[in-house]
């Protein structure tokens, strides 16, 4: 982990950014989603993985399970414990491709918006079944590469060579699912567009939701380890 990381500039103006009604709305999308997968549990085990500031883990932590939040940021990590001093002992820095932690002792494990920063995917979702007891459930999920808002953010980069998504790994939700090594399902959500009045973004998402649009901006996939 030596040397400056991807998102060590990031932590406020990320966390500004949800902030805002845009990124309230893409949050909330975001995490209905991510519950109805994971189903975090009162006394479950759970890894996030790519933690962040925080934003999935207090949620998990919310619904009484054990959470440990890992990220290879220390910055990201130093947000979170300020925003909740309760996540003072439960964050770890790490990297996801070399998780500090023996084998099968999670009951779940949970990667939100990291895996795209990661050209190994395949190593990086292998480490999160090998940290998950057999039985368990592993979620993971990325920014969709079939999405309208990935061919603006590779429009946007091509115009700003400093812009963090010239170091994105699109995937697809087909790609997502050939990450690992067992069968999964896929879901997708943030169905509305940037440009779309915000009186219209709820009943975009309600819409996607129920045609199974693979399109969301959000998609994340969900296997149970054997």
């Amino acid at each position: 982990m030596a040397g400056k990381q991807i998102f060590d500039d990031w932590p406020e103006r990320y966390d500004r950014w949800f902030e805002t009604p845009l990124g309230k709305a893409v949050l909330a999308s975001e995490r209905e989603l991510i519950m109805a997968l994971l189903r975090p549990e009162p006394g479950e085990r759970i890894l996030d993985a790519g933690s962040g500031t925080g934003i999935f883990t207090g949620a998990f932590i919310g619904r009484g399970a054990d959470v440990v939040g890992l990220d290879i940021s220390f910055a990201m990590l130093r947000r979170a414990q300020q925003k909740d001093a309760s996540l003072a002992r439960r964050v770890v820095a790490a990297d996801m491709l070399n998780l500090p932690f023996r084998d099968g002792v999670f009951d779940k494990s949970v990667s939100v918006t990291a895996v795209e920063f990661i050209a190994a995917g395949r190593a990086a979702v292998a480490e999160l079944f090998r940290v998950t007891r057999p039985g368990g459930i592993v979620v993971a999920a990325t920014l969709n590469s079939l999405s309208p808002w990935a061919d603006r953010r590779r429009e946007d980069a091509r115009h700003d060579s400093a812009s963090v998504f010239n170091r994105v790994y699109f995937r697809s939700p087909a790609e997502l699912l050939a990450l690992a090594p067992a069968p999964g399902e896929t879901r997708t959500a943030v169905h509305f567009g940037k440009d779309a009045p915000p009186s219209a973004w709820e009943r975009l998402e309600r819409q996607g939701q129920e045609q199974a649009s693979e399109r969301g901006a959000f998609v994340a996939a969900r296997w149970q380890k054997k």
